[in-house]
């Protein structure tokens, strides 16, 4: 029987490869996988020419995943330099790559990235747009903007953001409902501004069943971008948000009636409180379809820090049913992420990951855990670097401060407590100050 899209396989009940592969990897038996996907409450981003990826799903009951944001820009064009990131990614445990390149040959280094790599790749087709054709923004026409995301689909990317949720009804009451901070999204604002310009409605909203037409076609999952994300505490969940998620709901079913595989994407920067409460919106309004989420970062003011402002809304918002965590960088807000500033922020993101991953019971998590509790409850220093998040790092911090004996640390020494239970419960001696 053939099939277009991994969603369409799913509702026919075929097991395709990619599913096989994802469902390994999840310890899940194919047929519950299967039955997500069929519903739409997962997903297997995988174009039919990004031959070199190793397939993943994200969604309900698996999981969470993080996507990792990088790419050219005017300020920073070393290609070079953006795969080395790439690579270290990959290396770190990344399941998706999104190329935000905005400068330059962004083609070569798109395909590139679908030749090589194993990871997702995700793109932001009207970034591109405004780069490819060289011109003022509001002489791009409606076909130009719809013939770049086919370009996009040509070159093998696995998922889109599409700004479509900006109609001219959700501009107008935007603009009505005046925001501390604006349009933050970067896609965002540049098709605001071109619908501002020209007077005409958002193309990708009006021609989206085209969008989807070409979806179908490379089997790409739809990523519905969030055009009015709040960017400050005091625009969470706005009028202008939670009327745009309305409109992704709307178009999250579109998608799902010509089989095309859809994530909606979320906040941006959000109160703790809040969080929860709109994981459910999400839910509900979407039907359940994975939420990708920037964050949500819980408070404005740790320029610097912000990996860790991010860390810790993204495992309130995955335990809370967020699906995909996109990574936030100690250079957010500031400059392009460095080498050191990708790690960091994936480290983050892989801790909230784990954790949410935890607190919702997902199959194998917590037995990570165990496991490093076993190995500290026997001062088995290898073992425990065997099993960190970020084995390099606990290596070297331990050896920075070598203790006098080797089964304690530079911490307690004889005073460690773990050390001194283990021998009284041996039937010991504990002579702390004489040892």
């Amino acid at each position: 029987m053939e099939y277009t899209t991994q969603m369409d396989a799913a509702r026919k009940g075929i097991v395709t490869p990619e599913m096989e592969i994802a469902a390994a990897k999840e310890n899940m038996d194919i047929s519950e996988l299967l039955e997500l996907m069929a519903k739409g409450q997962a997903i297997i981003p995988c174009n039919k020419r990004h031959t070199s990826i190793s397939p993943c799903a994200i969604g309900s009951k698996l999981k969470t995943k993080i996507n990792v944001n990088l790419g050219i820009s005017r300020d920073w064009k070393d290609m070079d330099m953006e795969i080395q990131k790439v690579n270290q990614a990959v290396e770190m445990g990344a399941e998706s790559i999104m190329d935000l390149s905005s400068y330059g040959d962004t083609r070569t280094f798109r395909r590139r990235l679908t030749k090589e790599c194993p990871a997702i790749i995700g793109t932001v087709p009207i970034y591109d747009a405004v780069v490819y054709y060289h011109k003022p923004l509001r002489e791009i026409t409606s076909q130009e903007w719809l013939d770049i995301v086919r370009m996009h689909a040509e070159d093998g990317v696995d998922f889109m953001t599409i700004h479509c949720g900006i109609n001219k009804e959700t501009a107008g009451r935007f603009k009505r409902n005046k925001r501390l901070t604006n349009i933050v999204s970067r896609g965002g604002s540049i098709i605001f501004a071109w619908m501002e310009m020209t007077g005409q409605e958002n193309p990708f909203y009006e021609h989206y069943d085209e969008i989807l037409d070409i979806c179908r076609e490379y089997d790409i999952t739809m990523s519905l971008g969030d055009a009015c994300r709040p960017g400050c505490q005091k625009d969470a969940s706005d009028i202008s948000q939670i009327e745009e998620l309305i409109t992704l709901g709307e178009l999250t079913k579109r998608a799902w009636e010509k089989d095309v595989q859809v994530m909606v994407e979320g906040p941006g920067h959000m109160p703790m409180d809040q969080i929860q409460a709109n994981m459910k919106i999400q839910q509900t309004l979407c039907q359940g379809a994975p939420f990708y989420v920037l964050g949500p970062l819980v408070t404005d003011i740790a320029p610097g820090y912000d990996h860790i402002t991010a860390a810790i809304g993204g495992a309130i918002a995955a335990a809370s049913g967020a699906s995909f965590l996109c990574y936030v960088t100690p250079a957010e807000h500031l400059r392009l992420p460095n080498l050191e500033d990708v790690k960091e922020g994936i480290i983050a993101s892989r801790i909230a990951a784990h954790a949410a991953d935890i607190a919702k019971g997902i199959k194998g998590a917590i037995e990570w855990d165990h496991k490093m509790s076993e190995a500290r409850k026997k001062l088995d220093w290898e073992e425990m670097f065997r099993l960190s998040i970020d084995p390099e790092k606990a290596r070297r911090y331990r050896a920075e401060a070598k203790p006098e004996k080797e089964d304690t640390c530079s911490m307690c020494g004889n005073f460690c407590a773990v050390k001194n239970m283990n021998r009284i419960l041996d039937g010991e001696i504990v002579n702390i100050y004489e040892e």
